[in-house]
C-alpha cells in the first residue's frame, strides 16, 4: 500500500472537519466536492455564500454535502462572535471579534480556535505571510514553539532508502536563514509531523556540506549547534549531524564518513536543510531529476493544523495535502 493509499484510508476512518476560506476559487470548490464525495473530510466553505454558489454553478461543481458558512449573514456573524469573544485569551476586543468574524480567512481560523473545525486550508489566493500571521494571532503556536516552519515528504521513484521510496524533508518554504535555535525547532517539529503522517520512528539528519567535522566554518558550526539544541529540546528523538546528504541516507557512504556510532547516519528518514536556498534548490532537483512527488509543504508549529498550499498545485495534489492534514489533525487529538 502506497503512502497516499494509507493516508486516505486513515482519513476515511475518522473524517475531520475542514474549513476552506477561498471558496470562489474553482480549485477549492473541486477539492471540497471531491473530499465530501469520497467521505475523506467534512467540508465547510467560509465566505459569501451567494458568490460561492454562483461560482460553483459557473464551473459545474456540485456542492452537495458541503456546508456554506455565510459571512454576509449578520445574525450568524453575531451569534458566532458571542461564542468566540468569551474564549480564554481571546485575541480581539469585542469590536475586533465582529470585524474579523466577517472576514473569510479569519473566520475559518476562529472556527478552528473554538473547535468547530479541525483544519483550516487555503493559500491559493492568500499569501503565505498572511496565512502565518493570522494563524499565529488566532490559533497560536504550540507549547514550547517559537518558530513556524514547514515539512514535506518526497516519493522518489526508483530510490530505495530506509523507508522505501519515501523521505521527509524540511524546511524549504518558510524559514529563510534559521539560526541554530530555529533549526533545532525545525528538526523537532518536522520529526513529529512526519511521524504523524507515516507512523515511522523519525531519524532526523541535519544537513551540511560537512560530515562530522570534515569541514569548518560558521555554516558548519550553525548545524552542529542546532544538533545540540535539538537534543536539549527533545532528547527522546533521534536527531544527528552534521551530515552531507549522501552520508545521511546511504549506509555505504555513512560507513566511510561517520566514524562513530549513529542511529541516523545512512538511515535518515527525515532531512533538514540548513537554509531555504538549499531547501528550495534541493526540492526542485529531486522533483525534476528524480521525478519525485513532493507532498507538502505542511506548515507546522501551531497549536492546530494550519495549511498553506501552493498556488500552482493541481487539484489532486491539493486533495492529497488536505487528506494528509486531516491525518495530522487526528494524531494531534490522540496526543
Amino acid at each position: 500500500m502506497g503512502l497516499m493509499d494509507d493516508v486516505r484510508r486513515k482519513a476515511a476512518q475518522n473524517p475531520q472537519r475542514v474549513a476552506f476560506y477561498e471558496g470562489e476559487n474553482p480549485k477549492i470548490l473541486e477539492v471540497a466536492a471531491e473530499l465530501t464525495k469520497g467521505g475523506l473530510a467534512r467540508c465547510a466553505i467560509v465566505g459569501d455564500a451567494e458568490a460561492v454558489r454562483a461560482k460553483a454553478k459557473e464551473v459545474g461543481v456540485d456542492l452537495a454535502g458541503v456546508e456554506l458558512v455565510d459571512i454576509t449573514d449578520e445574525e450568524g456573524n453575531e451569534s458566532f462572535s458571542k461564542r468566540f469573544e468569551v474564549i480564554p485569551n481571546c485575541p480581539y476586543k469585542s469590536k475586533g471579534v465582529r470585524r474579523h468574524a466577517a472576514r473569510a480567512m479569519d473566520r475559518a481560523f476562529m472556527m478552528q480556535r473554538i473547535g468547530d473545525v479541525d483544519v483550516s486550508f487555503g493559500g491559493i489566493d492568500c499569501s503565505t505571510g498572511d496565512v502565518i500571521l493570522a494563524g499565529q494571532k488566532i490559533i497560536g503556536l504550540a507549547d514550547g514553539v517559537t518558530t513556524v516552519s514547514s515539512a514535506g515528504i518526497f516519493d522518489i521513484p526508483g530510490w530505495e532508502g530506509s523507508e522505501g521510496n519515501l523521505l521527509g524533508f524540511a524546511d524549504s518554504a518558510v524559514c529563510v536563514n534559521p539560526d541554530s535555535q530555529k533549526l533545532a525547532q525545525i528538526a523537532v517539529t518536522s520529526a513529529r509531523t512526519v511521524a504523524a503522517l507515516t507512523g515511522w520512528e523519525p531519524r532526523v539528519a541535519m544537513l551540511s556540506y560537512s560530515t562530522d567535522g570534515s569541514g569548518e566554518g560558521e555554516m558548519v558550526d550553525k548545524v552542529r549547534d542546532a544538533v545540540k539544541a535539538a537534543h536539549e529540546l527533545a532528547p527522546e528523538l533521534k536527531i544527528d549531524g552534521e551530515f552531507q546528504l549522501d552520508a545521511a541516507i546511504r549506509p555505504d557512504v555513512a560507513a566511510k564518513k561517520v566514524h562513530r556510532p549513529s542511529e541516523v547516519a545512512g538511515r535518515a528518514n527525515v532531512i533538514v536543510w540548513p537554509d531555504i536556498n538549499v531547501g528550495n534548490i534541493g526540492v526542485k532537483l529531486v522533483q525534476n531529476f528524480g521525478h519525485a512527488n513532493a507532498y507538502g509543504p505542511f506548515l507546522q508549529g501551531f497549536k492546530k493544523i494550519v495549511c498553506d498550499c501552493s498556488r500552482s498545485s493541481p487539484v489532486p495534489e491539493l486533495v492529497g495535502n488536505v487528506v494528509m492534514s486531516c491525518v495530522r489533525a487526528q494524531a494531534l487529538k490522540e496526543d
